[in-house]
């Protein structure tokens, strides 16, 4: 059986698609490319069970899409698997009923956030076979082949169309094939969308999952255009699923892993990973479970990468929460043990969004953490959004003041700055729902380009705003910090490509011809 996880292109005078790997989707001017981790399980795990794995990321492959496609038909998938997001999901369910036709002997499965959130939808929507409601793609992607393959039971979380009024079991296979000719030239006459149940998180152990082969899933094509990395060709990795608090209101992650169902590898496992990644020449590695694992997790990892000597063959970045580590000493010990650039979410300034948007930080704990982080000789580097609902102008210009005013004392060296968007499945999308806050439901406008709240805000405040963030800190005392702080020429090639993500973020948030009207 011949499976596909694929990526297709896709072309928009907005820009590149940044979708894999990524919590929040946007259209870049200047583009990355993040490694997807998950799909990588998945694509190992399948070839270590004897299934033939075609990597097909489009987009990092710069392929245009008639590319894209001439070369899926001539290899002929038996399984096409496509993650998508909200902005682009009706992109998607254009490119399934093409492939479909081009193709009707494949099955399509689509997977990712979105459809976690709304399975049914998309069944309706499309014509594709299969939806994973769940996000472990590895562990469903490998149910899913078994079944079609071995005939085995679908894990849970799994939405597919069968005969109406029938039992699937009692139902001949060449029944069956007859009825799916049927819906793949355009009729769904007989057949009930349904699903295998809840998907269950806690039956997937992820120390069972192989070393991801990154050769097969084309890492290098991930190493280089990342503004994250200082040191290339750098990678991504995930010890944990996805963040241990897991209950902020915006975060489309919680839709599939809410912070109840936290999960790690061991960090044995982890740094095992870490001499891989090492062995194959890797200089930075990005550790991007939502929130890094804490407590006797981080200790192990941390004495475990300087036992090993690993502190001097390779750097490491992650997540954490402000509030994450309150002992110096630990931030110490992330430094020794190779640790370097720290992305905190910040989101606000203003105590009433943290406490709406379940942050559970308070505004004045947000200086202390970060200098404690700063102090260890660690980079921090802070998100923020713009557009709540219930923010003023006075509101917002007080993230940046605070986002400046950090910049100032030198606790924040980057900061990246978005639009919020409520996406479905999100408890911020079901309190804009019942309370009529959404401007719009076209689901292509949820790409951070505009306003899709009401808010005091227009888009082109909003917009402004966040250019504001940006320019928060290109000040002539934090350019001359930053120019005393070059010792080296991977320093000089760090700054010089921040300095050209800036001005992408600028123009990814420049004023548009297309204004929608948001205030309420």
């Amino acid at each position: 059986m011949r499976i596909a996880i694929s990526y297709p292109p896709l072309e928009s005078n907005k820009g590149i698609a940044l979708l894999s790997q990524n919590r929040q989707f946007q259209w870049f001017n200047n583009p990355t490319y993040i490694y997807p981790v998950i799909p990588a399980y998945a694509a190992t795990l399948l070839k270590e069970k004897g299934y033939e794995v075609i990597w097909d990321d489009g987009i990092a492959e710069e392929k245009t899409y008639q590319q894209w496609l001439a070369d899926i038909i001539e290899q002929k998938p038996d399984l096409i698997a496509i993650e998508t997001k909200t902005p682009v999901v009706e992109m998607h369910w254009k490119i399934v009923g093409e492939l479909k036709e081009k193709l009707p002997n494949s099955k399509v499965v689509m997977m990712g956030d979105h459809v976690t959130a709304r399975p049914e939808e998309t069944m309706e929507k499309s014509k594709v076979d299969f939806v994973i409601a769940s996000g472990d793609y590895d562990f469903m992607l490998l149910s899913l082949a078994d079944h079609l393959s071995k005939n085995s039971e679908l894990e849970g979380g799994f939405w597919y169309r069968q005969p109406s009024e029938c039992h699937p079991e009692l139902v001949s296979e060449p029944a069956l094939n007859l009825v799916q000719e049927s819906l793949d030239s355009g009729s769904e006459s007989g057949m009930t969308i349904t699903n295998s149940g809840p998907s269950d998180l806690s039956n997937h152990d992820l120390d069972t999952l192989p070393m991801i082969d990154r050769e097969l899933t084309k890492w290098k094509d991930y190493a280089y255009k990342n503004g994250n990395f200082k040191f290339t060709p750098g990678t991504y990795m995930m010890s944990g699923r996805d963040c241990w608090w897991g209950k902020c209101t915006f975060c489309s992650w919680t839709t599939f892993f809410p912070g109840k169902h936290f999960r790690t590898r061991s960090a044995k496992n982890a740094l095992d990973e870490v001499g891989n990644l090492i062995d194959l020449g890797v200089k930075e590695i990005m550790e991007d479970s939502g929130s890094l694992p804490i407590g006797p997790w981080l200790e192990e990892f941390c004495k475990g990468m300087i036992e090993r000597g690993y502190n001097k063959k390779v750097v490491m970045s992650c997540n954490m929460r402000i509030t994450g580590i309150s002992e110096p000493r630990v931030w110490r010990l992330m430094k020794r043990a190779g640790f370097r650039f720290i992305l905190f979410g910040l989101e606000s300034a203003n105590q009433e969004t943290l406490d709406k948007i379940c942050k559970n930080l308070k505004v004045e704990e947000i200086e202390p953490g970060l200098k404690m982080c700063k102090e260890a000789g660690l980079e921090p580097h802070i998100t923020t959004m713009i557009g709540y609902p219930w923010e003023t102008k006075e509101m917002a210009q007080k993230t940046i003041d605070k986002a400046a005013d950090l910049f100032k004392k030198g606790y924040v060296d980057t900061l990246q700055g978005t639009i919020v968007i409520p996406y479905p499945g999100t408890p911020l999308y079901k309190d804009c729902d019942e309370n009529d806050l959404l401007v719009t439901r076209e689901y292509s406008r949820f790409d951070q380009r505009e306003m899709v709240m009401k808010s005091p805000l227009s888009s082109q405040d909003a917009k402004e705003l966040v250019q504001s963030l940006y320019k928060s800190f290109i000040t002539p005392k934090f350019i001359i910090k930053k120019l005393l702080s070059i010792r080296t020429f991977a320093d000089v090639k760090y700054i010089w490509v921040a300095g050209l993500k800036v001005m992408g973020h600028l123009m990814d948030f420049g004023k548009s011809n297309k204004e929608k009207p948001t205030s309420l």
